[in-house]
């Protein structure tokens, strides 16, 4: 994911490097850590231009990592509705923006902490649901959070409560 050039804490650290890498000529090395980090092709080309002063903002660097861990995690059905309440919210809050980028915030970690709540608030299922289900089991459980449960959730991690 961050293969060559590593994890970003911050759109400015990317923004350093990019500078620094354009300065030496070296687009190719820019447009590997655009990749790393899910800038568009696009904004390189903008950027080597001189169309745009930065090759990222704090928005541009969020949704580029949530990109390219969600290009890696594959999320399915609610977990992909969890991503993009994620990416919406980063559109609306530049804090959380600037949060997602922070190093050691995942997507993966975000999803954990949705799963931990999940086990511990886990409520048995009625057996004629179970019945009804067609399921054997004696006993099954339950413990998906609702969406606003996941949206605390998932803003409690990424801003540090």
């Amino acid at each position: 994911m961050f293969d060559k050039f590593g994890e970003f804490d911050s759109f400015s650290e990317i923004n350093e490097l990019a500078e620094n890498l354009l300065n030496e000529g070296d687009i190719e090395s820019l447009k590997v850590v655009a990749k790393e980090n899910g800038i568009q092709a696009d904004f390189v080309d903008l950027y080597t231009n001189g169309e745009i002063p930065e090759l990222c903002d704090k928005l541009t660097a969020a949704l580029g990592k949530i990109d390219v861990e969600a290009a890696e995690l594959k999320p399915k059905e609610i977990m992909e509705d969890w991503v993009e309440y994620l990416r919406g919210q980063c559109m609306e809050n530049e804090l959380l923006a600037h949060n997602v980028r922070k190093k050691g915030k995942t997507l993966k970690g975000c999803i954990a902490a949705i799963l931990t709540w999940s086990f511990k608030n886990q409520q048995t299922v009625d057996k004629d649901i179970i019945k009804a289900a067609g399921v054997s089991a004696s006993k099954v459980t339950l413990g998906i959070p609702g969406m606003a449960r996941a949206k605390k959730i998932i803003t409690d991690y990424y801003m540090g409560k």
